[in-house]
């Protein structure tokens, strides 16, 4: 699921996806490429909304596989969802087996939108059906849908 950010910041975007996650008992890994950055989600996922407590941890410590979320530049492993922010790679090989896969993408960022654009046809060459979301309108659209090639 490709998530086209214009109007809502990744941190608060993130939290809702996970929050959801986490409701349904998933475990999710969140995928950076930036430490700082994951610092400042790691920040926000406590206090972005007092309403709703979300259990977390950076990876590197020493019980990594106990957090329900895990963040990191390196995040991989068993899990039911990866959340690939800021440009972190995705392997078309992490999708299988997974109940989600989010890609959350700048849309005010050229270079951003190009890369998001690489992985939509990575992910669907490798036959692994993909959404696009946006949320231009004020409200989150799914924009597009590709499903995997029958044959």
């Amino acid at each position: 699921m490709f998530y086209h950010l214009t109007q809502s910041g990744a941190e608060e975007t993130a939290h809702t996806l996970l929050s959801r996650a986490h409701g349904a008992g998933w475990r999710v890994l969140v995928r950076g490429t930036d430490a700082a950055r994951l610092d400042a989600l790691d920040r926000a996922l406590w206090t972005l909304r007092d309403d709703s407590f979300l259990p977390h941890g950076i990876e590197g410590g020493a019980h990594d596989a106990a957090h329900p979320v895990l963040l990191g530049l390196t995040a991989s492993g068993p899990a039911e969802g990866l959340m690939l922010v800021d440009g972190a790679t995705l392997d078309p090989a992490e999708v299988a087996g997974r109940q989600r896969v989010w890609i959350l993408f700048d849309g005010l960022d050229d270079a951003a939108v190009a890369h998001a654009r690489d992985q939509w046809r990575t992910v669907v060459a490798a036959g692994h059906a993909a959404q696009y979301w946006s949320e231009e309108g004020g409200r989150w659209e799914k924009k597009a849908e590709r499903q995997p090639d029958a044959g």
